[in-house]
């Protein structure tokens, strides 16, 4: 994507842009006909939420200095299920804002062209129509799509010059306050809450979204120049900003604006042109068209902001795979990320069609905002607690607590809004488990495996599982370890077995020499990591049942062998029993003495067509390249007799399988042939090392060695390495969804012993 262009004036007028206008001439009506003057409260007690959530936003912005916003806060501290919940709600929330705006620019637009009308004596019965409106709103949403996909930003004049109108009206409002009875205006604010605290905490949930738009300068943060500071300056700004203009405002439209019965009853009687209205009153002729100008330009000013945030995070998305890939794609000429822009304008197009009312699209907006940013706080507070901080983190709970509640309250007293939610979110659970999983998790798989922060902000701490039984290959089997655990935080435990039967009686001395000489040189190994490994010393008649029994009780992610003899008589056999009892990957590793990953230059990568190891043969890649620049080639064996159709079909899915896997540069080979191993074996005795999944066995869904495996194995003498992905790993149901959310509650597990 294009490169950090916005500084601080920039990212200011984007939120300001989002946030001031829009929301308050298209639901000020609503507010005060609901509780009164006491809106003027609910802006103020919205306006402190607000604020809260900015400080969280502000610490992971600091954090996280990124483009996605919510999204990537949810990536980094949460699963990658969450995360694309979190996305996919706020993806939805700045599409539904969108349209809000552009159903409210058409209203305005149709009002003032009403008006226009009647004033010349013209009949323009076509104004009137709601299809004339919708096609205002929709022809709003094409243009600053084209807008978009041209260049990086809209342009900033409609901001600038709606913050121009709405100081003139401030300053109208002031004189009239001011040459008038300040008494008689004070009067009018009586009874302030005539509906009680029920009212303004309605007022508060329609009102919310009137606030929202400072998030979608977290949600560029990626074009953002010096993120860390300007991200948070330029959101406190903007939320100063549209208060500095509300609350006056408000204050105005109740007193000065009031007809003498109050302006509650002018609310309910329109309720829609109330701010127009008001100013009429102060104003004259003049204080209504400024209305009607005000609200063009805010409206399409916030419309532009939640389209450009929005395609911003339908790109973070695509990225990772939690949305098609094609959503991720850069248009080469202008740097934009084109399908994105054309993708969220379209979703606004069929949103505006259906919903086609602006009341509608407000509640709903104000929940999903609600609900998103209460999901910003709980990330807050976990990134904190999982960077190391002993004291809770107190205004992120407090602002969690607020959203939630207001949240709940908002579906209860307005449940259209509440079943537009839940339908949105069903259909992204059904989009995910149905067609993005296996790609996204894919995707994860490889970015924790680059990423050494990214499993200790999740609070994981995989377990590798490392039985060692020959001193000689102790220290490869901890480097190979080292590779395959999560950076940073990942453990390893060294697991010596004696026997105890089947040779002679072995005292506790004797049990404590082998156990010194096994283990003493892969610690030494260890030792020069920043997590050292831990030891487990156990006696047993039955190593491989051993193995199985610790690797089960310890819940670990992997175990890993080392078999410098893969091809011994008899050995198949343990394996698959040991596969068959434990619920882990499996790497089986066969290296000469004193190997080390470092060693592996040329890596060759043989794969029959399958996905079975796809999440773990791209962790392993992804931990590969960490370290060193190496060379990749996934190869391919076809039949010879394969029809050009069919060569071309498996060629085109076997790219993108290696570039879904390959964690950067990589090549590609074919070899058409009837015998498949003799190919693999003369490329593998060209590299460093092999890497193979194992054999899928479908009957029971557990991996299994396979014959193709150990005839290579015979055939080549090079370090190899068998992978096979533990039992439904790589699958997701929608139960497994479900707990992936709960993981949100788990705090991080410990590190080390």
């Amino acid at each position: 994507m294009s490169e950090r262009h916005l500084g601080l004036y920039g990212a200011t007028a984007l939120g300001v842009g989002a946030i001031v206008g829009g929301g308050i001439l298209a639901l000020a009506g609503v507010a005060f006909a609901t509780a009164g003057p006491a809106v003027i409260l609910a802006f103020a007690f919205n306006g402190g939420i607000a604020f809260l959530t900015a400080v969280s936003f502000a610490r992971l912005a600091r954090r996280f200095p990124e483009s996605g916003g919510i999204y990537t806060y949810a990536k980094k501290v949460l699963s990658i299920e969450v995360a694309f919940v979190v996305g996919w709600v706020v993806w939805f929330a700045s599409i539904v804002a969108g349209v809000l705006y552009a159903l409210g620019f058409a209203a305005f637009l149709v009002e003032g062209l009403e008006r226009l009308a009647a004033l010349s004596g013209a009949s323009w019965s076509w104004v009137g129509h709601g299809g004339t409106q919708l096609g205002f709103a929709l022809g709003a949403v094409g243009v600053y799509s084209l807008l978009l996909v041209q260049r990086t930003g809209g342009g900033n004049a409609a901001t600038i010059g709606k913050v121009i109108v709405f100081a003139v009206l401030l300053a109208g409002g002031l004189w009239a306050w001011v040459a008038g009875s300040s008494g008689e205006a004070l009067a009018r604010l009586s009874p302030f809450a005539p509906e009680g605290s029920l009212g303004l905490l309605q007022a508060m949930g329609y009102t919310f979204i009137a606030l929202q738009g400072f998030d979608l300068i977290a949600a560029v943060g990626g074009e953002v120049r010096d993120p860390q500071r300007t991200v948070p300056r330029a959101m406190y700004l903007s939320l100063g900003i549209a208060l500095v203009i509300y609350i006056p405002l408000l204050v105005i439209i109740a007193t000065v604006g009031a007809p003498p019965e109050g302006i509650q009853a002018l609310a309910q009687a329109h309720p829609e042109g109330l701010v127009a209205e008001a100013a009429e009153r102060f104003m004259g002729p003049s204080g209504y068209w400024l209305v009607i100008g005000a609200g063009l330009l805010s409206m399409l000013s916030a419309l532009h902001a939640n389209l450009f945030g929005a395609s911003r995070v339908a790109f973070a998305m695509a990225r990772d795979r939690t949305l098609p890939r094609r959503v991720g794609e850069i248009l080469g000429r202008t740097g934009t990320p084109a399908i994105a822009v054309v993708a969220t304008g379209a979703m606004m197009t069929l949103i505006a069609v259906a919903v086609g009312s602006v009341a509608s699209a407000g509640a709903a907006s104000s929940l999903i905002f609600l609900i998103s940013f209460a999901i910003v706080h709980w990330t807050a507070i976990l990134a904190w607690r999982r960077s190391g901080h002993p004291r809770p983190a107190a205004l992120p709970s407090i602002g969690a607590a607020l959203c939630l509640g207001l949240a709940i309250f908002q579906a209860i007293a307005v449940p259209e809004a509440g079943r537009v939610v839940a339908l949105w979110l069903g259909l992204g659970v059904a989009l995910y488990l149905t067609l993005l999983a296996p790609g996204a998790r894919l995707a994860d798989a490889s970015a924790q495996a680059r990423d050494p922060d990214l499993a200790r902000l999740r609070g994981r701490s995989p377990l590798v599982l490392v039985p060692i039984g020959n001193p000689a290959s102790a220290a490869g089997l901890v480097d190979v370890a080292k590779t395959v655990r999560a950076p940073g935080v990942g453990r390893i435990l060294l697991l010596s077995v004696v026997q105890k039967e089947g040779g002679p009686a072995a005292s506790i001395d004797a049990v404590v020499r082998d156990a010194r000489d096994i283990l003493g040189e892969s610690m030494a190994r260890g030792l020069e990591d920043a997590v050292p490994p831990e030891t487990l010393f156990t006696i047993a008649s039955d190593v491989w049942g051993e193995i199985a029994r610790v690797a089960n009780s310890h819940r670990c992610e992997t175990v890993l062998v080392g078999l410098p003899r893969l091809t011994e008589p008899g050995l198949e056999g343990r394996l698959e029993g040991l596969i068959s009892d434990i619920d882990a990957d499996v790497v089986i590793v066969r290296a000469p003495p004193r190997w080390q990953m470092d060693d592996a230059k040329n890596i060759l990568v043989p794969v029959k067509g399958r996905r079975d190891h796809s999440e773990l043969r791209a962790r392993l890649l992804a931990s590969l390249s960490r370290s060193e620049d190496r060379s990749v080639t996934f190869m391919r064996a076809l039949p010879s007799w394969a029809t050009p159709d069919r060569r071309r079909r498996i060629e085109r899915s076997f790219r993108q399988l290696a570039k879904d896997e390959a964690a950067g540069p990589h090549e590609v080979a074919f070899e058409y042939t009837d015998e498949a191993i003799e190919p693999i074996a003369r490329r593998a005795s060209e590299s460093d090392l092999v890497v193979m999944g194992m054999a899928h066995r479908a009957r029971v869904g557990r991996p299994s060695i396979g014959a193709f495996a150990l005839e290579v194995a015979r055939r080549t003498d090079m370090p190899l390495i068998l992978i096979g992905r533990r039992p439904h790993a790589g699958t997701l149901t929608a139960r497994g969804l479900a707990q992936a959310v709960s993981t949100m509650q788990r705090p991080m597990p410990r590190s080390g012993r």
